[in-house]
């Protein structure tokens, strides 16, 4: 088990999960450096936030020390990696934070098919050129948004379920003041981006501070309605 500290935190991964450039993203403090400067250039007291795409627990966690452990939750479709987030948040002192297992969807209860890749940063559901390669296919519970909306009410959502959130950023989002997406072109080209950005806006949301490469920051404009 490998240990490293980022912005105060300590996250723990097993070798085998060091693939690619992962490594080299923790070591360098580069690891979801976007999303958590974005987060917490906007966070405020008395937020919620909803993190899809929990992976390591480091977006949970950073949360968690500026809203307390009982504003967080998380979702994160592999189980392994479910197990991993939780470990990281209790090792953190944030115990408290609920990650649910599960693969955040548009619509449709009971399980979804989910393509679990040996680096798990890179496991998805099935994009328009199929399964991820060297996915290992396997069922997990399907978690609609609008189902996590209505139960956890949160106001900041932040989202990285590599290419998933073409089908959920599109969908109503009641409540929801902020919204840090890393958004994944490779997957759906920049129409999908384009599409994910017109959906945003269509409810309210203008491009906020903090947006870089392919993480985009959308906020509630002043006077728009969060119902």
């Amino acid at each position: 088990m490998r240990s490293f500290t980022l912005r105060g935190l300590t996250l723990y991964l097993p070798e085998a999960a060091l693939k690619g450039n992962l490594e080299r993203a923790l070591a360098s403090g580069r690891y979801e450096n976007h999303e958590a400067d974005a987060l917490l250039l906007h966070l405020r007291p008395g937020d919620r936030l909803l993190d899809l795409g929990a992976g390591l627990g480091f977006i949970c966690a950073l949360a968690a020390g500026v809203l307390g452990e009982a504003a967080v939750f998380g979702v994160e479709a592999g189980p392994e990696t479910v197990r991993l987030a939780r470990r990281n948040l209790a090792a953190n002192g944030f115990e408290g934070v609920k990650v649910m297992r599960g693969a955040v969807v548009a619509a449709g209860e009971g399980e979804v098919e989910f393509g679990q890749r040996p680096a798990f940063w890179a496991s998805a559901l099935q994009g328009p050129d199929g399964w991820p390669e060297n996915a290992q296919v396997i069922r997990v519970p399907a978690r609609p948004i609008g189902t996590l909306l209505a139960k956890l009410t949160p106001t900041v959502i932040c989202c990285d379920i590599e290419g998933g959130e073409l089908e959920v950023l599109t969908q109503p989002l009641p409540g929801v003041r902020l919204v840090v997406v890393e958004t994944h072109p490779q997957v759906y080209g920049q129409a999908g981006v384009d599409r994910i950005s017109a959906a945003l806006q269509a409810q309210g949301f203008v491009p906020a501070e903090g947006a870089r490469k392919d993480t985009l920051v959308f906020r509630r404009s002043c006077g728009a309605g969060t119902e």
